[in-house]
């Protein structure tokens, strides 16, 4: 009986070690995937550009911007929006109209 609580012990310990170590190295690939699917978003650079003639994004920007995970484009988007401040510039202010729903 003492064995088998000494098995259980290690192998709860193993699980949890492994739990943790998945979580360590998931962290790095939901980095880069979200670096690639931001990558991806080139293709809608004639559509967003200041003086862009066509407004219409193509196919394949609206593609590459589903494939974009909601919380990548949501950090993403936070993080530029504080590059002024970090720059010490004031802060921007373009129209106050709220294009993105990105709740945290």
């Amino acid at each position: 009986m003492a064995a088998m609580k000494t098995s259980l012990i290690r192998l709860t310990f193993v699980l949890v070690v492994a739990l943790l170590l998945n979580k360590q190295m998931a962290q790095p690939l939901a980095s880069q995937t979200c670096s690639a699917g931001l990558g991806n978003l080139n293709v809608c650079a004639p559509f967003v550009l200041p003086g862009a003639t066509n407004s219409a994004p193509s196919a394949d920007c609206c593609g590459a911007l589903q494939s974009v995970q909601h919380d990548c484009l949501c950090n993403t988007l936070r993080i530029a929006a504080r590059l002024p401040a970090q720059c010490n510039l004031p802060p921007l202010a373009c129209g106050g109209q709220k294009k993105f729903l990105c709740y945290k």
